[in-house]
């Protein structure tokens, strides 16, 4: 029989922490409506000093297994697609497979910038697909604001925190995600990339000076090759799906600036009406802006069982991607599966009280260095 990949469950995660157009505007020479009017970001959610990408993650991550009614020692595999990684090793993925207590999971992170959350859902979905695993984690998760350059204008107003999470299953039931692009050219990889901190540049006192440790971004040469890329990856995609644009009911895109998305509903002829948008209130988070997105669609009542939809993501890389699924809904309505909230408090209270004993250790360690 036939074994789908089926979009169980979802959640997000922000920072309580708002920082409006006018606060950016105190530290850098913009203002609100030059910010808006170019990228249609009027705010974005910083992380707290006691969050990060893996607590983010885990949050979002906890919310998904709850609305998808399975326990996280029934999860087979974790993938958290990340451009800010709590370490360059151990993958965040093992920092979220700890927290959440997934004892049986295989774990790990993929780097694809901005398309990360398509690569991983494309990756887990095949996986499902092939008989290897049957149920799947991904994870979009990023604390942008630390890479972040608050002296540069044209980069600082982009960025958000967040994270999202989505839960794959596997069903002989049809639908679920039906197809998927991915596509790269590595020769334009200056465009938009963080210099130091790799093998080739590692960290020193010269490369932190010259701010090699901060996004650095041509959003010329990026906003030509999004608009171009976007149109093309949701066609590819619909059509290896064998479906028609007129089959979509919902666009959900990469949240990295409104004009952007604009332009790829134009160039597909496509009402924005059924494009979801959010960056106004979130910006740029990268990896995390698809299932964020995808979450306030479906509390918005915006997503309906049966309904084709498309995600569609550019990043870094440069890398580009689109996947269409059809929705499944939420599983806990149509079958009696659980998740105990006693447990979801625990391995939340768990996660809280590693994340205080990672301060107190700090302090420790600063007091006596």
């Amino acid at each position: 029989m036939t074994r789908y990949a089926h979009i169980t469950g979802w959640g997000m995660a922000v920072p309580e922490k708002v920082l409006t157009n006018n606060d950016i505007a105190h530290m850098v020479d913009t203002t609100d409506e030059w910010i808006t009017s170019r990228t249609g970001i009027r705010e974005r959610r910083i992380a707290a000093p006691d969050q990060s990408s893996a607590t983010l993650a885990t949050d979002a991550a906890l919310e998904a297994l709850e609305m998808a009614s399975i326990k996280p020692g029934d999860v087979d595999l974790i993938i958290v697609a990340t451009s800010s990684p709590e370490y360059l090793f151990p993958a965040t993925a093992c920092v979220v497979q700890d927290n959440i207590g997934a004892k049986k999971a295989g774990a790990f992170d993929l780097s694809a910038a901005c398309s990360g959350f398509i690569y991983a859902l494309n990756m887990a979905a095949q996986a499902i697909q092939s008989g290897a695993i049957d149920n799947a984690l991904v994870i979009g998760a990023e604390t942008l604001s630390r890479f972040t350059n608050w002296q540069d204008r044209n980069t600082c107003i982009l960025f958000g925190d967040g994270a999202g999470a989505f839960v794959l299953q596997m069903s002989y039931e049809e639908g679920g995600v039906l197809s998927a692009v991915m596509r790269s050219d590595g020769s334009g990889g200056s465009s938009l990339y963080l210099p130091a901190g790799g093998s080739r540049h590692p960290a020193t006192a010269d490369t932190v000076a010259q701010g090699l440790h901060y996004i650095q971004m041509n959003g010329r040469e990026v906003f030509r090759f999004a608009t171009r890329v976007m149109t093309q990856a949701t066609q590819e995609a619909i059509a290896n799906a064998k479906l028609k644009l007129e089959d979509i009911a919902l666009i959900i895109p990469h949240q990295a600036n409104q004009r952007i998305i604009e332009a790829a509903a134009r160039g597909l002829d496509f009402p924005m009406e059924k494009v979801v948008l959010n960056v106004d209130r979130y910006g740029n988070t990268s990896t995390a802006s698809i299932p964020i997105a995808t979450c306030e669609a479906f509390n918005d009542g915006r997503l309906q069982p049966g309904d084709k939809i498309v995600f569609v993501g550019f990043g870094a890389g440069l890398t580009w991607g689109a996947a269409v699924a059809q929705w499944t809904g939420p599983v806990a309505v149509r079958r009696k599966l659980y998740l105990p909230l006693s447990y979801r408090a625990w391995a939340k209270a768990r996660s809280i009280l590693r994340r205080l004993m990672r301060r107190l250790e700090g302090l420790i360690w600063g007091r006596y260095l």
